[in-house]
């Protein structure tokens, strides 16, 4: 019997989500015969591998415990194959303006930004900044910490007061904030998924609308809060572009076997580059499950061909 230890928890704001996606991973894998065990982020856990010698390695973690790349490099150096990215294309997607910076040389488009840290904030005046962004931005902005998921701390502001209220609630959550353009359109997610023989496929779209226009926390976890379509309702080329924008994406950020690609499709069909997720949520009310529904396939089944795929991949 294969054994899998999941990696769910973790000292983050995410860590509730992070125990939700564990779960029902460690269910879907169970009901595929595998022997399964749940862990979380803390001193036990090297003694737990030592012991259980897992097979594989799956971490569901968000936020910096499984997303910062640190954790990777430490099951890479202990010899555990594992889910996901290495630990340096870990750190590319975690990092949002070295992402944007990444795949637009790679030529895709992402809306026009800039990454303010608290203590520039602070120095150089809060008004002062404030006033400039929304000058050469453009309002309306869409504020978020520059290193984090799940949209903690994600806000959008149309008038140059709420772009400072929304700042300070980024900066809770981390020392950079990223601002942004806010570009209309359709919000969508597309699912990037490595098959037997590494060949990458995206799934199809998954289009997000929020109750309230604003795709934040409570609207991503609490049921009824935001109405899915899958797949989006794009045009057929819209659809394309979108795709081909999660795989570059994908690539560029070197995410091995499974990645989440966020965008905004314009009107003219152009597929706007917002962030990728290494760790996506794999939650009742999350995108990997719907988007793997919406291509009518059984989230089971690809979770057990996956998690063989890369234990062959390791001792290849």
């Amino acid at each position: 019997m294969t054994t899998v230890l999941v990696l769910a928890g973790g000292l983050s704001h995410e860590r509730e989500v992070s125990v939700r996606s564990g779960r029902r991973l460690a269910e879907a894998l169970r009901s595929k015969g595998f022997d399964v065990h749940v862990a979380d982020l803390d001193r036990t856990l090297l003694g737990t591998i030592d012991t259980l010698v897992p097979d594989l390695v799956w971490p569901t973690l968000h936020g910096s415990p499984g997303e910062n790349g640190s954790l990777r490099d430490v099951l890479h150096h202990l010899g555990v194959p594992f889910v996901g990215p290495r630990g340096t294309g870990a750190r590319l997607a975690w990092d949002k303006p070295v992402a944007k910076a990444l795949v637009a040389r790679a030529g895709l488009a992402t809306p026009a930004h800039v990454a303010v840290a608290h203590s520039t904030f602070r120095q150089l005046g809060a008004g002062l900044v404030l006033e400039r962004l929304a000058g050469d931005l453009g309002l309306p902005l869409a504020v978020k910490p520059a290193r984090g998921g799940s949209a903690l701390g994600f806000h959008v502001a149309r008038t140059a007061a709420e772009l400072g209220a929304a700042l300070v609630d980024a900066y809770a959550y981390d020392e950079l904030a990223l601002v942004e353009h806010l570009v209309e359109g359709t919000e969508v997610s597309v699912t990037v998924l490595a098959r037997p023989g590494g060949e990458l496929e995206a799934l199809p779209p998954v289009e997000i609308c929020p109750v309230d226009g604003v795709f934040d926390y409570d609207h991503m976890y609490n049921a009824g809060e935001t109405e899915y379509f899958t797949p989006a309702r794009l045009s057929p080329e819209a659809t394309r572009a979108a795709l081909a924008a999660a795989v570059t994406a994908h690539e560029v950020l070197d995410h091995r076997h499974l990645s989440r690609t966020d965008l905004i499709v314009d009107a003219a069909g152009t597929p706007w580059f917002l962030e990728c997720s290494v760790s996506p949520g794999l939650t009742e009310t999350s995108q990997v499950p719907l988007a793997l529904a919406g291509a009518g396939l059984d989230a089971a089944e690809v979770f057990a061909e996956l998690a063989q795929a890369v234990i062959a991949e390791h001792h290849a």
